[in-house]
């Protein structure tokens, strides 16, 4: 595998169902510089790949805000489990990992990565990678790279290494008749059931109305394979959207992700998105699940937008997996606050406290957060049921839907949910409990 020094961009644009060449990527000196091709620019229904890092315009571009690639093309290339499959596929072809270039991962990781863009090595010949496989094999091929073990490259196609949406664990794109999925796997070294936690908390997402993408499990070979329907694809069709994370929004990397916040990316909804009132709600939504839900990866690659080369919308969620802990505080992995407030504690009071950044008054935070509570409690035991989680399991995630912490202060009524609190997730004695409850 030789070293990339340049690849070209090919796009999906809004209502199409095949990709145009729209620029060339190349390495400039430390950083990766985009120029548009003139037959693109010549288009009518040409759009800047992604504002403001890439304008249309004749001149090359470097990127921004000190990045080394812009993060639209970042967010087109593998996240860390790609990466890894890249590696895999390098060792075993004698070549050197640790030289492998921005290009080279964008170049190897394969046709049907996420969002509308794909990058090749021509600027006139579409070649797209073969990128679907059974369940079986997948399951079989993940667990060797996941072991570090030696895998014919052959294997190794581009289904593994095409997605970028975020995250280490293995994960690979499969095909159900008309729909594209993405299939999360689940792995004999987990410390407890991650993908059946994780289905149980997206089901959970959907039935507190938030607008996640819809979920099912599979199983092969008794494990769990959780299958999550894309929203980069239009189903029964060939037409893809681009998508950028909210890290490319933030203007942000991943040496600047820690400055990533909730608040900062509310304020680009108010100015960029359709429909910004309702996207700010949602994300406020989204947040306090995550808080209740014990959910503290919520990194701003797990949060994204649509790109339609005009205005940005957001796309339904996903990655929203529980997090089994047993102390007390913990922080959320974007702040939530915004500018020089760094504010990231799980803890609902904090969000409600901040809901004038998201257009919300605390009273219609409040009656948010006392829904998602009821509509969890209500319905855990069925959803955990859906899932398959044995008892103690479902004992162990239960703690922390919600986590003690993530109710602690909830206004004047503190106490009362910290009792709450305790009884939901065991911390009393069935004596301590009726005696709570007499009170």
């Amino acid at each position: 595998m030789e070293q990339v020094d340049r690849a070209y961009v090919w796009v999906w644009l809004p209502g199409t169902e095949e990709p145009v060449p729209a620029g060339m990527a190349y390495q400039d000196g430390p950083v990766v510089s985009f120029a548009y091709g003139r037959r693109y620019l010549e288009r009518a229904d040409a759009i800047p790949l992604f504002l403001p890092d890439l304008p249309l315009g004749t001149d090359p571009i470097r990127p921004k805000n000190g990045l080394e690639i812009a993060g639209v093309l970042r967010d087109a290339g593998p996240d860390s489990w790609g990466q890894r499959v890249i590696a895999n596929r390098v060792l075993a072809r004698g070549a050197d990992v640790s030289a492998l270039s921005d290009l080279t991962y964008l170049v190897e990781s394969g046709s049907n990565r996420i969002g509308g863009l794909d990058v090749q090595r021509s600027p006139t010949t579409y070649v797209a990678q073969p990128d679907h496989a059974p369940l079986e094999d997948l399951l079989h091929v993940a667990d060797l790279v996941a072991a570090g073990e030696d895998v014919d490259p052959r294997l190794l196609g581009a289904t593994f290494a095409g997605s970028s949406a975020g995250g280490a664990r293995p994960k690979a794109s499969v095909r159900d008749g008309g729909r594209e999925l993405l299939a999360k796997f689940e792995m004999p070294t987990d410390p407890w059931p991650i993908v059946r936690g994780e289905f149980v908390a997206m089901r959970l997402a959907v039935l507190c109305g938030l607008d996640a993408a819809p979920v099912r499990l599979a199983e092969v070979d008794h494990r769990a394979i959780l299958l999550v329907e894309r929203f980069d694809r239009r189903p029964e069709s060939c037409e893809r959207k681009i998508v950028v994370s909210a890290l490319t929004m933030l203007g942000l990397d991943e040496r600047g992700a820690r400055y990533a916040s909730y608040g900062d990316l509310a304020e680009i909804m108010r100015h960029r998105f359709t429909a910004p009132a309702k996207a700010r709600r949602e994300l406020f939504a989204r947040l306090t699940f995550n808080v209740l839900t014990g959910n503290t990866d919520d990194h701003a690659r797990n949060h994204a937008a649509t790109w339609d080369g005009r205005m940005l919308s957001l796309t339904p969620a996903y990655d929203i997996c529980p997090y089994l802990r047993a102390g007390g505080e913990a922080t959320q992995a974007m702040a939530i606050g915004a500018g020089s407030d760094t504010y990231r504690m799980a803890n609902v009071q904090g969000c409600i406290e901040r809901a004038a950044l998201f257009g919300l008054s605390s009273a219609e935070a409040r009656e948010i957060v006392d829904h998602q509570r009821s509509v969890i409690d209500r319905e855990f035991d069925a959803v955990a049921d859906e899932a398959g989680l044995a008892s103690v399991d479902r004992r162990a995630l239960r703690k922390v839907m919600p986590h003690w912490y993530a109710l602690a202060d909830l206004g004047t009524r503190g106490s009362r949910v910290r009792r709450h609190a305790g009884i939901v997730n065991g911390l009393y004695s069935p004596g301590e409990i009726d005696r709570l409850r007499d009170e």
